[in-house]
């Protein structure tokens, strides 16, 4: 039984060991925080949806297997230790995807005993391929009576300042407008209108992401807006679709 999506950004950032005390980071994480505890009050068992760089073997999306292993941030300069059940036995992986770690270290921060299940979708997908994926998804998080939440971790432009990490881009500030106001609406149409070719170029990773949510939605959701902003540059959105 799909409950509702939590929508966030997957900065490594948010962790507060790799983030020290930017004023920025904080702001960000504290609306993260918030929306997954929202999440968590509704549902324990989370669907995440991340995304990957790029097909593998030819599927556009895949389950991520992870739940039973224990990663770290080790790789973005602290190691912190995440994972997506509370049965996790296994070594530390350190090949988990960001999507992954950024999930298990949101799981931590809830008040309830939250098990997660992941999905990465690939970012050359198209959207017909990603509108596929949701539609799929769909079905998953309404089979049964356990209420399930979605939660989709995605990032905007990564090129809005010239201090950001792709640059400037002088494309970007217009396609993040059109991705603030649909994710701040619930556009679905919108969203599953963006260009791939053109949000790849101005590094808009969380494109896939965010079409895979259009899909997984077959009415207009109800949208809230818990943060939308720039502040390294990179487009982050926080906030909650509900059907």
């Amino acid at each position: 039984m799909f409950t509702a999506a939590a929508l966030v950004p997957s900065p490594p950032l948010l962790v507060p060991q790799l983030s020290g005390d930017s004023a920025p980071s904080a702001e960000v994480r504290a609306a993260v925080v918030g929306v997954a505890r929202e999440l968590a009050a509704l549902s324990t068992h989370w669907i995440a949806v991340g995304v990957d760089a790029a097909s593998v073997a030819g599927d556009v999306s895949r389950s991520c297997v992870g739940r039973g292993e224990f990663g770290t941030f080790a790789g973005f300069g602290a190691d912190v230790r995440t994972k997506l059940d509370a049965d996790a036995s296994g070594p530390v992986n350190r090949e988990l995807p960001l999507a992954a770690l950024v999930a298990g270290w949101l799981r931590s921060q809830v008040e309830r005993e939250v098990h997660i299940d992941l999905h990465l979708v690939s970012a050359d997908a198209t959207a017909d391929e990603c509108r596929a994926v949701g539609v799929k998804l769909r079905a998953q998080l309404d089979d049964g009576d356990e209420p399930v939440g979605l939660l989709v971790l995605a990032d905007g432009a990564s090129t809005l300042t010239p201090k950001a990490p792709g640059s400037f881009d002088d494309r970007a500030p217009a396609v993040q407008a059109v991705i603030d106001a649909a994710l701040g609406k619930g556009d679905r149409e919108a969203l599953l209108r963006l260009d791939p070719n053109l949000c790849s170029e101005i590094g808009a990773s969380g494109r896939a992401a965010w079409q895979v949510l259009s899909a997984v939605f077959t009415e207009q959701p109800v949208a809230s807006v818990e943060y939308n902003s720039a502040p390294f540059g990179v487009g982050y959105h926080v906030g909650m679709w509900r059907p």
